[in-house]
């Protein structure tokens, strides 16, 4: 499978994911499952940046290009760490905001089957991404998987804390999740940014 297949099949399990993480968010009402479904927006746009600038890419050589195009796949990089910062940022507003005001959540099962579920698919897709992105040298495929597995991470720490909220009740433990979910995807964000 070629690079921008690997970055096709990504925007897919994008958009499979938003659909579940948002029909979890929507039965529970839990920020920190809001705050995955946030992510897994900011993983579609990736995708679709970093198909972009992988097409791009892969163009061969021309008059003002001498040497290629190889490098438009370090913009797809610095572009994601840009968005994964915007992300938990307004992960950590809307984090905020529910720990002034906490709220009770409902069918919290539900919820955790659907982050399990969308964790699923992005650990599969991540692994085989990260493992094409050696074989090619793919900076911008890279990239792409670096971000699910911070995906994957944060649906672990999230389902985790509704573990925890169901099983203590206390309420204000989901926004306090949420919270430490988006500094860590602001950690991978900053990473991306960085290596780009």
């Amino acid at each position: 499978m070629q690079v921008s297949a690997y970055l096709k099949l990504s925007i897919a399990v994008a958009i499979a994911t938003i659909a579940l993480k948002t029909g979890a968010w929507w039965l529970t009402g839990s920020v920190g499952l809001l705050s995955d479904a946030l992510e897994s927006l900011v993983n579609l746009a990736g995708a679709m940046f970093a198909l972009v600038m992988v097409t791009l890419a892969a163009q061969p050589p021309d008059k003002e290009h001498p040497y290629g195009h190889f490098k438009a796949e370090y913009f797809s990089s610095g572009f994601e760490g840009v968005l994964i910062l915007v992300a938990s940022l307004g992960i950590i507003w809307a984090a905020i905001e529910r720990l002034i005001n906490p709220q009770p959540m409902e069918a919290i099962g539900w919820g955790m089957a659907l982050s399990a579920i969308s964790t699923a698919l992005n650990g599969g897709l991540a692994w085989a991404m990260l493992r094409k992105a050696k074989e090619h040298r793919s900076m911008a495929l890279e990239a792409d998987a670096r971000h699910l597995m911070t995906d994957v991470w944060t649906s672990v720490g999230v389902v985790g804390g509704l573990f925890a909220v169901q099983l203590s009740g206390w309420w204000w433990l989901d926004p306090l999740i949420a919270i430490g979910v988006a500094l860590n995807i602001l950690r991978e964000g900053t990473s991306l940014i960085a290596r780009s």
